[in-house]
């Protein structure tokens, strides 16, 4: 090994490897696991911060003040890979959540109508639970036609959750937070002010971008800032898995700030403890334009572990690619409005979209048990999520490619929506039958 160290430190040398201008992340891919990472920093002087596959020991984050993308290119690894089984060398990407959308952040009507219902054993809001984009996807038709109403566990990869929200008790696992390192995924502990009182009376206030929440003035007032770009994007996807599969289990996964920033090392994390974590569904309400050869692994072994993987499409209005929605084992989902109509903000078109799914001020839950609209591909991404969900109710053993064959059976809109608009009572039939036939339209069941 002294021998091989030599020729490595040799090799530095002779690449005349210069200190970038700050400490930068890496992901390294070794076969030979973490002797052999550590043997490579012995020599260019990184340090090994973690590892990020979980039980697999192949992948791991690496941090250094030296270029370690432009150093080890071209035959220097190939020579690392024989000498040290050093496969890959990536930048870990910082990536943000948001801006949700390019919509105005007028409040839903919806979030006027405040009474307590029950829905599925917890006390939810009246215009939560019966707002217009429940009914544009058929969800009462499936819950009441099939008697499904969601199983197996939802990974959710976000900012976090509120774990003391009324309306997702009895279905939010414990988590994790990779943010901090610890055990919980609770974005409570991201707002630094005293938690606002509930507020009855109040009225809907902008809280940041295109979202308003029921909120004091005051609260409000803080939470629109910077800091707090992103508060509360994980408990409002939670909220809305939870109403279109409300007896699904959620797994709530920290991987992203309040200001919405995130490592994709953190994602990649996420996504394996998701899976040694049993998740039927992994909800990635999230994109990036550039590709990861590291998340593209993760994803592979999340399908091979029969996890099936919904993302969302982005909000830049284009026909580009966004990943992880753009990856042919992930479901990517495009935004539409409450009149079937692509959102204006949505991507589009075939390398990143498989389905859409209404995105215009939805309602759900937001932290301290309140209720907040949004618009976003953030939100059509886990009404399919929950509609998988659904469906694993009526077929516990769906592989992915089942599932993604069943919610292509939507209502055809246009071809930059590819195969259309969500359509949770044609998916739940194609799935229902051993042969099945067409199912009835939207206009049949009237």
């Amino acid at each position: 090994m002294k021998r091989y160290i030599c020729l490595l430190v040799m090799l530095f040398i002779f690449t005349g490897a210069k200190p970038a201008a700050a400490q930068q992340r890496y992901i390294v891919r070794s076969t030979g696991g973490l002797s052999s990472v550590l043997n490579l920093c012995k020599v260019l002087g990184c340090q090994v911060r973690g590892q990020l596959d979980g039980q697999i020991g192949q992948s791991f984050l690496v941090t250094s003040t030296t270029n370690l993308v432009g150093n080890l290119v071209g035959g220097l690894v190939n020579f690392l890979e024989a000498l040290l089984g050093i496969t890959s060398v990536e930048l870990d990407q910082l990536m943000t959540i948001g801006p949700h959308s390019l919509l105005p952040s007028s409040p839903s009507n919806q979030l006027w109508q405040r009474t307590p219902i029950n829905y599925y054993g917890t006390t939810v809001w009246y215009g939560y639970a019966y707002q217009p984009a429940a009914h544009i996807v058929r969800l009462p038709d499936v819950q009441n036609g099939f008697h499904v109403t969601g199983s197996g566990v939802v990974a959710d990869i976000n900012t976090g959750v509120d774990p003391t929200h009324p309306a997702l008790q009895g279905v939010l696992m414990q988590g994790y937070d990779f943010t901090r390192n610890q055990p919980g995924a609770s974005e409570m502990l991201d707002f630094m002010s005293p938690y606002p009182a509930a507020c009855s009376g109040c009225a809907p206030a902008k809280v940041n971008q295109s979202s308003a929440a029921i909120l004091d003035q005051s609260s409000a007032a803080i939470l629109d800032d910077s800091h707090y770009a992103a508060f509360g994007h994980g408990t409002m996807v939670a909220g809305v898995i939870h109403l279109v599969a409300p007896t699904a289990r959620i797994l709530p996964v920290k991987a992203f700030h309040p200001d919405g920033t995130g490592y994709l090392s953190d994602v990649i994390r996420a996504t394996y403890y998701a899976v040694e974590n049993h998740a039927n569904v992994i909800n990635m309400s999230f994109n990036f334009t550039s590709p990861s050869p590291e998340l593209t692994r993760a994803m592979a072994y999340a399908n091979s572990h029969s996890a099936i993987c919904v993302a969302s499409a982005g909000n830049a209005g284009r026909q580009e690619y966004a990943y992880p929605a753009s990856l042919r084992n992930v479901m990517g989902v495009a935004s539409t409005s409450d009149f079937d109509a692509r959102s204006s903000f949505s991507n589009y078109g075939p390398q990143v979209v498989w389905v859409a799914a209404p995105g215009e001020q939805i309602v759900s839950t937001y932290p301290f048990g309140t209720y907040a609209s949004s618009s976003g591909t953030s939100f059509s991404a886990p009404m399919v999520s929950g509609g998988v969900a659904l469906l694993l109710g009526a077929n516990p053993n769906l592989t992915s490619s089942a599932a993604a064959a069943a919610i292509a059976q939507a209502q055809v809109l246009t071809p930059d929506l590819v195969n259309g608009r969500l359509d949770l009572y044609r998916a739940m039939w194609s799935v229902s039958r051993p042969n099945p036939t067409p199912a009835p339209s939207s206009d049949d069941q009237e």
